[in-house]
């Protein structure tokens, strides 16, 4: 026993009752019922209710003590009455009976109190993170963090992976997100950056001889934030692989997340063994490739369609005939729906900008005859009515619903309906995790400017024989890389890598990086890659993103200890912040005002 505490505030059973103990915390609730005060004392493990009567000479000072305030206190441990045992709480059985007391640590006024679970501002929650972490629901996801970390690492060294970590400070690359930019004082006019993942130290590790590597890596971005991302720095599981195909990373990186997600939450997993969705299919059935399986709805092409002479929609025909497309979801048994039903999806899309989004019912009128009710329905014939669910599946009863547009805008707004509809039709099941692979990305994919890019990772390998690789027409070349997707949500991106230096120049060279680029940009990379290099791979599942889903969280935020805002500012340390003239002096460095 030390001078603070003989137990945890989380530990005292039954078979305590009559000993002498000392409790340490935080005055979490004070109840005052006239002559005898009850004290809810917190700390890390739990509560335990301490009680003092009027008689005690301590009674008038307890009474006043600030909520939040840390004390220790000495007392016995009792038996509760049958009618006062707390079953929500381990301890609900006991309570102590405060003899002595001291202040540990004085709590000034709160400006949010601890025991709430109300919202609060952002701005607030994160200025005083240290009190927001007290908090029941943030406090048990930080503790779920640690230990879901904890267990990785357990599963990772049972995989026969090895443990390394990689330079904090390297070079900047001229791929992806925004680097952060550190100076260097003994180099003047040159910066390190950030590593925004580990990817060239983790080749440069299987180059090195090492079989299997992970590492939980802190990465570094300089990007906006949003719900499944924080701005600045997050962390992501990063393993590296020799000698090993797709399915080989596949297969480790399945079982470790069945086995965090069975331990971790009492969800369902939808499958045991992951499904894998071609990018092109993704896009098509989803119109994304983040699908969130848990819905059923399926999204179909039905362009074709208005090439027919008895479709009359002309809106439609006429942006087809420009090179829109036309993709349509049906809901199952939904004819009978009202209206409104009906007119909310149709005004949300509207508030996403689009024209509406166009629906009809189906209907059997006479013994053979399909008919469609609705804004758009008599613009189809019987024929095309029935080539519709021919290619749809869907039977009298359902409902259809069709958008038109470009591709690429219309799979991102036919994705956001999509989603819409399952949740307004409650289909989607919330006890369930539902994982995929999407697979066969494109290796390169054309920007807003038209020119060529990759499209995903550029030291991926690109699939078939390397002899035969079409380079004239580079958009058609697929590449070994994949992504896993738990809910709608990326978990991590991955690729079995580019190991051929004479490759990748080629491949550089396509997205528009000459010889003397590459080399001046990756050459740790390609010097090592030339002096023999094993083929390997890997992946990097983003530690945030699955604390989040386990902690049935909506923000990473939530699952983070000490979080930017979306301004990417440390509102509690006041980052970032202005450095004196010294310092700027010391790295060479001058500031231009605006005026």
């Amino acid at each position: 026993m030390n001078k603070f505490r003989s137990h945890n505030c989380n530990e005292l059973r039954k078979k305590d009752v009559g000993k002498k103990i000392l409790l340490a915390g935080w005055v979490n609730k004070k109840r005052d019922h006239g002559n005898l005060l009850f004290i809810d004392l917190r700390d890390n493990y739990g509560i335990t209710q301490c009680i003092i009567d009027k008689d005690n000479k301590n009674f008038s000072d307890i009474e006043k003590i600030q909520l939040e305030t840390v004390i220790n206190i000495s007392g016995k441990v009792i038996d509760r009455s049958k009618e006062t045992i707390n079953k929500e709480i381990e301890t609900g059985e006991i309570e102590v009976v405060i003899e002595n007391y001291n202040v540990l640590g004085i709590c000034n006024e709160l400006p949010m109190p601890v025991f709430s679970d109300q919202e609060y501002a952002e701005e607030i929650r994160l200025k005083y993170r240290f009190l927001d972490l007290r908090r029941k629901k943030i406090h048990e996801n930080i503790i779920l963090r640690s230990k879901v970390i904890s267990f990785i690492r357990s599963e990772m060294n049972k995989f026969g992976f090895l443990e390394f970590q990689t330079p904090i400070l390297t070079s900047s690359s001229p791929e992806g997100a925004r680097d952060f930019l550190v100076p260097s004082r003994l180099n003047p006019g040159k910066f390190y950056a950030l590593p925004q993942a580990p990817q060239q130290f983790k080749q440069l590790i299987m180059v090195s001889g090492f079989d299997k590597y992970f590492q939980i890596a802190p990465c570094f971005r300089d990007e906006d934030a949003r719900a499944d991302r924080s701005p600045g720095e997050f962390y992501q599981l990063d393993l590296e692989m020799s000698f090993v195909e797709q399915e080989d990373v596949f297969n480790v990186v399945e079982k470790l997340l069945i086995s965090t997600f069975k331990k971790f939450s009492n969800k369902k997993l939808m499958y045991n063994e992951f499904p894998k969705i071609t990018y092109a299919d993704a896009l098509l059935k989803y119109g994304t490739d983040k699908p969130d399986l848990r819905n059923p709805l399926i999204i179909t092409d039905i362009t074709e369609i208005f090439s027919r002479d008895d479709v009359s929609f002309e809106i439609f025909k006429k942006l087809v005939k420009t090179g829109s497309k036309v993709r349509c979801i049906v809901t199952k048994n939904t004819k009978d729906k009202p209206r409104s039903f009906f007119d909310n999806i149709d005004n949300w899309a509207k508030e996403q900008g689009a024209a509406g989004l166009a629906y009809f019912s189906l209907e059997k009128e006479k013994e053979k005859e399909i008919s469609a009710k609705g804004p758009v329905g008599k613009f189809f014939s019987n024929d095309a009515l029935k080539e519709i669910m021919n290619k749809t599946q869907a039977k009298v009863g359902d409902s259809v619903f069709l958008a038109c547009n470009k591709q690429k805008d219309l799979e991102k707004f036919i994705s956001l309906a999509r989603d819409k509809i399952g949740k307004d039709l409650e289909l989607i099941d919330e006890d369930i995790f539902a994982f995929c692979w999407i697979v066969d990305y494109p290796m390169f994919e054309r920007n807003e400017q038209n020119k060529i890019e990759f499209s995903h990772n550029p030291f991926s390998m690109p699939q078939g024989d390397l002899n035969k690789i079409d380079f004239e027409n580079p958009l058609d070349i697929l590449a070994y890389q994949y992504d896993i997707v738990c809910n709608g949500i990326e978990l991590s991106s991955g690729a079995i890598r580019n190991h051929i230096p004479e490759l990748m120049y080629k491949l550089f060279s396509i997205a528009g990086y000459d010889k003397d680029k590459v080399n001046e940009k990756f050459s740790g990379m390609i010097n090592a890659l030339s002096f023999g290099a094993p083929p390997h791979g890997g992946i990097a599942p983003g530690i945030d993103r699955i604390v989040m889903l386990l902690a049935n969280e909506k923000n990473i935020r939530e699952v983070t200890m000490f979080p930017m805002n979306q301004n990417a500012q440390d509102l509690m340390m006041n980052a970032p912040s202005e450095v004196s003239e010294n310092q700027l002096k010391e790295l060479n460095i001058s500031l231009k005002t605006k005026k």
